[in-house]
């Protein structure tokens, strides 16, 4: 056996190589920083936002932005309710999951994923359903007349002696859809 040659004539005649060390100074670029022409450089120039100062100020404006469309979907979608046709009072306790999802689209949308946004969405949705059939109520009750007490006193007395157990079952329709559909619609923002 024989052992390879460092060259086919003897050692070889080429110099070694020196090592090669930079002496350029290192460049000052933030962490994060992508090169021009490598993907992910921004467009316009490097100008990062810190998120501390980005996220404050706009989710509390946000947030109340969400409370307020989320009061004003409860108000009209109780007056939706309320003013259906009283002939169709006995189908209209299904439209508390579209009462739950008017009330929770802004919240979920604007509000983001606040962990007090989901149990106030199930108490709109309820309180909607609740101001539709008080209104409700209160038209049956002007239709007949008045009592002596007044029209609020025999709205509300007349709105208890009305309520079925399938009622119940609209309320935690109402609740249930009001939580889950903000909590949905928060976490896919």
């Amino acid at each position: 056996m024989t052992a390879p040659a460092p060259g086919a004539d003897g050692p070889s005649t080429r110099p070694h190589t020196a090592q090669h060390y930079s002496v350029a100074p290192a460049l000052d670029t933030p962490d994060g920083y992508v090169a021009p022409g490598m993907p992910g450089v921004p467009v316009t120039g490097y100008a990062p936002l810190t998120p501390a100062a980005h996220r404050r100020t706009p989710r509390r404006r946000r947030t109340a932005l969400a409370l307020t469309l989320a009061l004003l979907a409860t108000l009209l979608g109780g007056l939706a309710y309320g003013c259906a046709p009283l002939r169709a009072a006995d189908s209209l306790g299904w439209l508390a999951i579209a009462q739950a999802g008017l009330v929770a689209l802004p919240l979920g949308l604007l509000g983001g994923r606040n962990r007090l946004l989901p149990p106030l969405g199930a108490l709109l949705a309820a309180a909607a359903l609740l101001l539709g059939q008080l209104a409700q109520q209160l038209r049956l009750v002007h239709a007949t007349g008045p009592g002596p007490r007044g029209l609020l006193p025999d709205t509300l007395t007349s709105w208890r002696g009305d309520l079925r157990p399938l009622d119940l079952a609209f309320y935690t329709i109402a609740l249930i859809g009001g939580f889950l559909l903000t909590r949905r619609t928060a976490n896919r923002t």
